[in-house]
């Protein structure tokens, strides 16, 4: 029996089997966790299904989080299969490609401003909003996916460095807000993974051989591990934890800078 018996989760954001949100997903049903998923567009819905399959689910339901009534209908159409839920995973970012490559003041502009921060850091609230009422009474874990870009300027990372900062902020008012209904929430900050998403940051396979040569672990991390400390922090093992961003990210973030060389 794992430690997430009997907890129900909603899994907003998995795409690939190469994604962190994937990772999660594993790591909570082998803690005994009962899953749903979404999928943004018709194009990935086979593939979320198969991800569903894997983890001995059959609820995935639509959901682009761009558009309001969209969040809201996943609640609705959840509601059919489970009468509440404790956890929600937001694995969701997203700015547009153009805004990811070259320096911040040349690349940057109002739409892509707004996009990046509406996708990654508004649905997030959106999404604990709508569903708050299907989390009454249950105690429930909010979990979201954030990268150290939000503190320290990330070459590359630009506009969406904002977004997370923005998505951190986020989760210690959301925390506030949700704490007298007993609802926790917090936030993962993870190390650069070779996933989907990531593909779309400019000199990303770079950024991966710096972490490696320079985290004190002398490697990245995996979806996995991602996966494993938010199964605990989603768990009543956690229970104390509310508005905190854990690092997970092979020591990266304490460094002031790398070792030099003898």
């Amino acid at each position: 029996m794992g430690f997430l018996s009997g907890k129900r989760a909603l899994i907003v954001g998995v795409a690939s089997p190469r994604s962190i949100a994937w990772g999660i997903a594993e790591a909570m049903h082998a803690q005994g966790a009962e899953l749903a998923f979404t999928y943004q567009t018709d194009k990935l819905r086979s593939r979320v299904e198969t991800i569903a399959e894997q983890c001995e689910s059959d609820i995935v339901l639509p959901c682009d989080v761009a558009y309001d009534e969209q969040i809201e209908q996943v609640f609705d159409k959840l509601s059919g299969h489970w009468d509440g839920y404790d956890i929600l995973v937001h694995s969701v970012g997203f700015a547009p490609r153009d805004q990811l490559a070259g320096d911040y003041l040349d690349v940057v502009t109002r739409e892509g401003f707004q996009v990046a921060h509406d996708i990654s850091s508004y649905s997030f609230a959106g999404l604990a909003k709508a569903g708050r009422e299907m989390m009454a009474g249950r105690n429930g874990a909010l979990l979201t996916l954030t990268f150290l870009g939000s503190l320290r300027a990330t070459p590359s990372y630009n506009v969406m460095g904002l977004a997370k900062a923005s998505l951190e902020a986020n989760v210690r008012y959301m925390a506030q807000s949700m704490g007298p209904l007993g609802h926790r929430v917090n936030g993962i900050s993870a190390g650069p993974i070779k996933t989907l998403a990531a593909a779309g940051i400019s000199h990303f396979r770079k950024m991966l051989e710096h972490v490696e040569n320079a985290t004190p672990l002398r490697r990245t991390i995996t979806p996995r591990e991602v996966g494993n400390v938010a199964a605990f922090l989603c768990s009543d093992l956690a229970s104390g934890v509310t508005g905190e961003i854990t690092y997970v990210d092979a020591g990266y973030n304490i460094l002031g800078m790398a070792e030099l060389g003898s």
